[in-house]
């Protein structure tokens, strides 16, 4: 997996994502975009374009759809990764506090192992 230069990282779950562009126009880095795809509610949601992000937030604070994105800080020190089995890949994973034993995708937020 290469490793991104961006100080954040940006996971937008499609399916919560209603495609308003709102996050799109408020990001100050210009990072993400509407995807072409449609999700299950037939919605065009947001895409990150994979790098330049610098965790700021606003995206985040900006929409209007709870659960929808997920910023992560400070990904540039993030090193651990799995291979995650909902993804297909190996990605980037993180310890929950309540679930430490738990690795979490950081494409996916579902577990990689565990429960």
């Amino acid at each position: 997996m290469a490793q991104s230069k961006s100080r954040g990282h940006v996971v937008i779950n499609t399916e919560e994502c209603k495609g308003c562009e709102l996050c799109i126009e408020a990001c100050p880095s210009d990072v993400l975009f509407l995807s072409d795809k449609f999700n299950t509610h037939g919605y065009h949601p947001s895409a990150y374009k994979g790098e330049g992000c610098t965790g700021c937030g606003i995206c985040f604070y900006t929409c209007p759809e709870p659960g929808a994105i997920t910023v992560y800080k400070r990904w540039d020190l993030m090193t651990e990764t799995a291979e995650c089995p909902h993804c297909g890949g190996e990605y980037k994973v993180f310890h929950e506090d309540e679930t430490p034993d738990v690795l979490i995708c950081t494409n996916c937020l579902k577990a990689v192992n565990g429960e």
